[in-house]
């Protein structure tokens, strides 16, 4: 199976199109957001030269459970998945910020932590932690949402001094962050999962807050098997873990950090292959059901019927 990298498409009632990362969104009159979920993968801000067969339907599916779970804590922005690929939703204006939540010191936290640090976006660490152990309660770190390169980042008291986002809007921001773990962490645990820690965007339509992107997926997400974790804790060993961070300790392996001058190590079939497998393992583990790969002769062709097919009934 190929992966697509890249889209194309002109939609009736289409005013731009615009290139994420990873998804291509395609903006429908006023109102609606088609996302196409590509297999463009990236890690450390840069996208990576070769694509993950299946990656982008295993996004959009999970991030589309995900959506339907969480939907009673606030509304979100999906319509309909016409497409394995695809989510149509509704145009919000999004907040300038991402929200990160941590329940545990791992990643880029505890990079930070291990150079000394002991305040991320404001917020004081403990000291005498250790790598993936989990904070007395989780910590919320926002970062700047950069509309190219790395996002940075921030305080709390710093969005709301520079304006970014309202001092009424954060605290409602903050209280759906928290409700949104709490009930990623159940889920996850009735599957023998740590939901580790997360990121959520939001945006407003209507002067209302609506949920906005993916939600829980391995790309905003991190997941340690909860078998075996206060073990491999004691002994100081590496959490089994599903999430991206495996793509980035393998680019880190191999000299590779984002940094002006590296070169991305080669993707060979094997590696492409393991990435796959990974991302698919997460799909069945999280949702509790195994991954059917839609397979088509034409993807490309069979996503635009299927978006088509969809915008004659808007």
């Amino acid at each position: 199976m190929n992966a697509i990298t890249s889209t194309d498409f002109h939609f009736p009632g289409q005013v731009s199109k615009y290139t994420g990362k990873v998804r291509d969104v395609y903006s429908i009159s006023s109102d609606y957001l088609i996302m196409v979920a590509t297999d463009r993968i990236s890690a450390f801000d840069v996208v990576l030269p070769k694509g993950i067969p299946f990656k982008g339907q295993v996004l959009n599916q999970i991030a589309s459970e995900f959506l339907d779970a969480t939907a009673d804590i606030l509304p979100n922005w999906k319509i309909a998945v016409p497409d394995p690929m695809v989510t149509v939703g509704w145009r919000c204006e999004p907040f300038k910020v991402e929200m990160v939540i941590r329940g545990y010191l791992t990643g880029h936290a505890w990079r930070e932590y291990k150079a000394g640090k002991r305040f991320l976006c404001g917020v004081p660490l403990p000291e005498g932690m250790v790598e993936n152990q989990a904070f007395p309660e989780p910590i919320i770190t926002p970062t700047t949402k950069a509309a190219e390169g790395h996002d940075e980042d921030i305080s709390r008291e710093e969005i709301i001094a520079r304006g970014i986002v309202s001092r009424e809007d954060y605290e409602q921001l903050e209280a759906y962050t928290r409700a949104l773990y709490k009930r990623g962490t159940e889920i996850a645990a009735g599957k023998g999962l740590i939901l580790v820690d997360t990121k959520y965007e939001f945006g407003k339509k209507d002067g209302r807050i609506f949920l906005m992107d993916e939600i829980h997926t391995p790309d905003s997400s991190r997941y340690f098997y909860a078998e075996g974790y206060e073990e491999r804790l004691a002994r100081g060993e590496h959490q089994k873990q599903l999430s991206k961070e495996f793509v980035r300790e393998w680019l880190m392996q191999n000299g590779f950090q984002g940094k002006e001058g590296q070169q991305v190590p080669e993707m060979t079939e094997e590696v492409v292959a393991g990435i796959t497998e990974r991302y698919t393992e997460l799909y069945s583990q999280i949702t509790g059901h195994p991954f059917q790969g839609c397979e088509s002769e034409n993807v490309l062709a069979r996503i635009e019927k299927n978006i088509n097919d969809f915008l004659q009934t808007l």
